[in-house]
């Protein structure tokens, strides 16, 4: 007969405790980040597409389901199930709340529900700080500008992660559609102690031509972003929110996703810009292609870096925080969380 399998059981993971195990941690979540996207670049993942739930009477908000597995060493499956109701920011509440579901690879039985909005953003801002790094290190240049279009919680997260990998400006820029969100960001950064001249740009334009680093972290919806003029000196483009810049920008610069397949859908501005142009072709690589040297990085060119945001990086990240506190036997068990553990009784 075969052994009787461990009883499985099932954690619950707070928010706090996630942001205890990540805070200060930039350059490991980085690690943890890079990891994942080489076990997705070498085939050892399963990344299906995401699932939209969208609602006839709340068209602006939605709730996304991504299901994904990841081996390499880190062997987990599971579904983070995270929601955008942007309504939320005038009522004093984030935009995005997020659960992460960890599964057992070997009985399918979830191991645990984590707090995912800190993980989230965590991985989405250590996946923007890799590619400025990396897309940077092959240009040989790093820019000493950088410029925040968007000024909420990603934001924040992504400003962390730069200066805690070792990035430096000289000059930080700052510009939101609410005036008020823009001082508040550029007095977080001034208390931060971020380095560099802060600026609350009122133009976009002039945030844009002013910055060699530009990170889109907005909400937008459709592209707001038309005049490919702006980005006559070549800059590098986080492109995070992913639907900020029409397509006629994003063909006139060298583009690098994370996953053609998941980023050229659901109209983002790839998917816009291969309607326009009937094909595939402007897409440079993936960054896991620049990190492995198969694709090189233009200097004369802007850069645009989309990355439609994947599950597996999801799982990494929560799953070196189930890790940690397993073995600092901080993990809240709940008991009799599964009740019917006896095929026949």
């Amino acid at each position: 007969m075969p052994p009787a399998a461990k009883a499985p059981t099932f954690a619950v993971i707070s928010g706090a405790q996630v942001h205890r195990v990540l805070a200060g941690r930039h350059q490991e979540v980085v690690r943890l980040i890079e990891t994942a996207y080489r076990v997705h670049g070498a085939g050892d993942t399963v990344n299906p597409p995401s699932y939209f739930l969208r609602f006839p009477d709340r068209p602006a908000s939605r709730i996304i389901a991504l299901p994904a597995s990841i081996g390499g060493g880190i062997g987990v499956d599971g579904l983070k199930w995270i929601s955008s109701f942007p309504g939320n920011v005038a009522a004093g509440l984030p935009r995005a709340s997020a659960v992460l579901i960890l599964n057992d690879p070997d009985t399918g039985y979830p191991l645990a529900c984590l707090e995912s909005s800190i993980i989230s953003a965590a991985r989405t801002a250590a996946s923007a700080a890799l590619a400025a790094t990396t897309l940077a290190r092959a240009r040989g240049d790093r820019p000493r500008r950088v410029g925040f279009f968007g000024t909420g919680l990603i934001a924040r997260y992504i400003h962390q992660y730069l200066a805690g990998t070792g990035w430096e400006f000289d000059e930080i820029g700052v510009h939101d559609l609410s005036a008020e969100h823009a001082a508040g960001f550029a007095g977080h950064l001034d208390r931060s102690g971020a380095g560099g001249r802060v600026t609350v740009h009122e133009s976009a334009e002039d945030l844009v031509r002013g910055s060699d680093l530009v990170v889109f972290a907005t909400v937008a919806g459709t592209p707001h972003v038309t005049d490919p003029g702006w980005f006559g000196h070549h800059p590098l483009v986080l492109h995070v929110s992913l639907r900020d810049l029409a397509p006629e920008v994003i063909l006139t610069g060298a583009n690098f996703v994370d996953d053609v397949e998941h980023c050229l859908k659901a109209d983002t501005s790839p998917h816009l810009a291969e309607r326009l142009s009937g094909g595939r072709e402007f897409i440079d690589g993936t960054l896991y292609d620049v990190l492995t040297g198969a694709a090189g990085v233009p200097t004369d060119r802007p850069v645009f870096f989309s990355p439609f945001g994947l599950g597996v990086l999801d799982l990494a990240v929560g799953k070196h925080v189930y890790d940690r506190l397993l073995d600092s036997g901080e993990l809240a068990v709940e008991q009799d969380f599964f009740h019917e553990l006896r095929r026949y009784g």
